[in-house]
């Protein structure tokens, strides 16, 4: 029987370790935390010191005996959770309730990697539970309960029922609100560019704009208001065309500069969620998840599991000597010594940062992503390519380019100046494996053409000359990618709370995404006026950043937690009798139209209920007519005829949304139940059923098989009648590339056609 007893949070975790050290040690999962504040009432004894009632979670009773059970066997106990707060509280917690005696001694143990060497040595090394870590995540749950507890029951009362708020999530959704805020207030300006396509003495030809004209610059966004831009209507830009045509174009400039790009950092968990939503379209919560089966560790055949990237909630970029070392020799032997830098590059971790902690990388430089791909999951697959792919670069030498930029004179009475900027790649480096991505604000113009070899002098020949027209644009919504980055540069939240935060928003209804990007809903805004302006400091960013540091130094022992707590509850509770004091609902105002009741003949207005914007009598409640805003998004499902009969008691049947998509439904629901799925017109390649569309538990649409469960054929995009002109497959699909064009691409992967839709579908 096993001596030792290894504790870990996670059954995944439990099985790597328990690979790595044998049969002497015996390795129980906590299955996450095992004590948390009761569900149902608050928790904290604010008389008491804001003690917490910490109590075994509910299901989790067995899961503490069979821990205890275990303990009572056991000589040595090493508490193995994560290596962060949330692992120290849940270690803490385990200790207090297998009650530790001399008989067995309790250790604390943790592991940035998963692998044998990184086990082996932490378990030869072990340590003490870090109360201060205990700490600042205590008081980090007290505040959350605090304000989440006092606060929800008062947008219950104030704004609408189900409701809820909590501490540093009402601070994103400020975020959002007030960029929505911004992009209501832009006031856009018309400009226009001029570009002129050359020719020279040698191919290819290329383009230029307009830069400067008479001296003035064309467009300098630098300038004050008013001065931005010189041609700024379509009658001043086809004036100055008119005379541009006529003029001789000469090559005046050639400069030509060498430019060192060097590669991103290796990944934090904030650099990661980002980079995983650019470049995967990954959801922040969906990356972690994938994080941390690829750190617990994945079963690789007969070599069975292995944890193949570091711990995920990190904010450090430092990497281990052995990892470098291990990373220069795959690049070497991969790419050549001409793109190893003479040493290993060191990175800058951010003021405050965790340097116990190592960036995020792969563990074990033997397990590029093409030698595990037969076991991970798509997901897994794609995640651990960036992670690999990002580390690796990150040891490898800059980019080198040459930047080429032709300056044009162009000379037919008023003097002016095109420029024509293009870059070549001297030496590949680190882009020769991967390019950081980047958020591209709506309406920013790429350079970068392709320059043909010309000399100063060069007379050049006008093909075109284009006037164009712009407008400026307003700031870009949020995107996960800039939301979290946002969050971090401003020092809301923490690493491990990042994923957390932007789900919560979208699951309370407070934001939707449009285009992959964050739009407030009604409902958000409401909530987010009536939060600032009576929880003002609550919702101040400066003062939540102030917050986080505290917390910070609760765990490096520079602060007591009671007496953060107790600083930050004065001034929220005199805020929160204040706001319970004012009488009244907060909702949107009505807006008048010019529409009449047809009951009672008084006018209509817009009024805001529970499922967004409705037409309403303004004579309520002696008149209590409504009917839906045509044209609103609701958030309630809306019925639609359909033209069809229901086939049980002979009612119309409407198209209605629900959890899971469209479905068909009879109008006299409930009386009568009768539904049916909305079919495609596309039968299933495998048993002859309709394909329908569906939708999973977080909204996204896929189309299967109506004879599911016994048919369980399933893609992700949308079906459409037309058989393949290539193969003759029996149906195409819509699909949307990462270009943005949208293509009809037939079924089956071997063919391979596709071509481009003049009028885009829903993809």
């Amino acid at each position: 029987m096993a001596s030792k007893l290894v504790i870990v949070e996670s059954p995944a975790k439990a099985r790597t370790i328990n690979k790595i050290l044998g049969k002497q040690y015996a390795v129980k999962a906590s299955v996450g935390h095992v004590k948390d504040l009761p569900a149902k009432v608050l928790g904290v004894e604010v008389k008491d010191a804001f003690r917490p009632d910490y109590q075994i979670i509910p299901g989790k009773e067995k899961v503490v005996k069979e821990l205890k059970q275990a303990a009572a066997k056991a000589r040595d106990i090493y508490l193995a959770p994560d290596p962060d707060r949330e692992g120290e509280a849940i270690a803490y917690h385990i200790a207090t309730e297998i009650n530790g005696s001399k008989e067995h001694a309790i250790h604390r143990v943790t592991f940035n990697e998963i692998t044998a060497r990184a086990v082996k040595e932490a378990m030869e090394h072990p340590g003490r539970i870090d109360m201060d870590k205990v700490e600042a995540q205590q008081a980090r749950r007290v505040l959350d309960r605090l304000v989440g507890y006092q606060l929800s029951p008062l947008l219950w009362k104030k704004v609408r029922r189900g409701l809820s708020a909590g501490r540093v999530q009402s601070v994103a959704l400020r975020l959002v609100v007030d960029r929505e805020r911004e992009i209501e207030a832009f006031k856009q300006e018309e400009y226009w560019s001029i570009v002129a396509s050359l020719a020279g003495p040698k191919p290819p030809a290329f383009n230029a704009r307009l830069h400067t004209l008479e001296g003035a610059v064309v467009i300098n966004r630098d300038a004050p208001e008013g001065e931005r831009f010189l041609l700024t209507s379509a009658e001043q830009a086809e004036r100055a065309a008119g005379d541009l045509r006529q003029a001789e174009y000469t090559l005046s400039g050639v400069e030509k500069k060498l430019r060192r790009r060097s590669p991103a950092a290796p990944f934090t968990t904030s650099t990661l969620q980002q980079e995983a939503s650019r470049k995967l379209g990954f959801a922040a919560k969906k990356t972690m998840v994938l994080a941390q089966q690829l750190y617990e560790g994945v079963e690789l055949g007969p070599e069975g599991a292995v944890g193949l990237i570091t711990y995920m909630r990190t904010d450090s970029v430092r990497v281990a000597a052995e990892a470098q070392a291990g990373a220069r020799k795959y690049i070497r032997e991969r790419f050549g010594k001409d793109y190893l830098p003479p040493s290993p590059p060191a990175y800058k971790s951010k003021a405050g940062a965790q340097e116990a902690h190592e960036a995020v990388r792969p563990t074990l430089m033997t397990k590029p992503p093409e030698a595990v791909k037969p076991y991970l999951s798509r997901d897994q697959q794609r995640l651990y390519t960036l992670i690999w792919n990002r580390f690796m670069a990150s040891q490898m030498k800059p980019a080198e380019l040459e930047q080429t930029t032709f300056e044009i004179a162009a000379r037919n009475g008023a003097a002016a100046v095109f420029r024509a900027t293009g870059n070549v790649m001297k030496f590949p480096g680190f882009m020769a494996l991967y390019s950081e991505g980047a958020d591209q604000a709506p309406g920013e113009e790429e350079e970068g053409a392709m320059l043909p070899p010309l000399a100063e002098g060069d007379r050049l020949t006008l093909k075109e000359l284009l006037p164009r027209q712009h407008f400026t644009q307003p700031p870009p919504r949020y995107t996960e990618a800039s939301l979290v980055r946002t969050l971090e540069e401003k020092g809301i939240g923490r690493p491990s709370t990042y994923a957390a935060i932007l789900s919560t928003i979208a699951d309370r209804k407070y934001v939707h995404r449009e285009d992959k990007r964050f739009v407030p809903t009604e409902l958000g805004m409401v909530v987010n006026d009536y939060l600032v302006e009576n929880f003002a400091e609550l919702l101040d960013l400066g003062f939540t950043a102030r917050m986080e540091d505290k917390l910070d130094k609760i765990e490096t022992g520079d602060f007591r937690w009671v007496d953060v707590v107790k600083d930050f509850y004065g001034p929220f509770e005199k805020d929160l009798v204040s706001a319970s004091q004012v009488q009244g609902k907060v909702k949107p105002k009505d807006i008048e139209t010019n529409e009449v009741c047809e009951k009672c003949g008084a006018p209509m207005v817009i009024r805001w209920g529970r499922h967004g914007r409705f037409l309403a009598c303004s004579a309520y409640p002696a008149c209590k007519n409504t009917r839906p805003l045509e044209g609103e998004k609701r958030e309630a499902p809306e019925e639609k005829p359909t033209g069809e009969v229901c086939p049980t008691c002979g009612a119309p049947m409407v198209l209605k949304r629900g959890r899971f998509g469209p479905f068909i439904a009879c109008s006299r629901y409930p009386e009568c139940k009768t539904t049916k799925p909305l079919s495609t017109g596309v039968k299933c390649p495998e048993d002859g059923g309709d394909l329908i569309e569906r939708r999973t538990k977080r909204g996204k649409p896929f189309w299967s098989c109506s004879n599911y469960p016994q048919c369980k054929f399933a893609i992700w995009h949308k079906p459409i009648p037309e058989k393949c002109p290539a193969c003759g497959a029996p149906f195409m699909v819509i699909k949307k590339e990462r270009s943005g064009r949208v293509v009809k691409s037939c079924i089956r992967k071997e063919c391979g056609h596709k071509e481009e839709l003049k009028e885009p579908e829903a993809a």
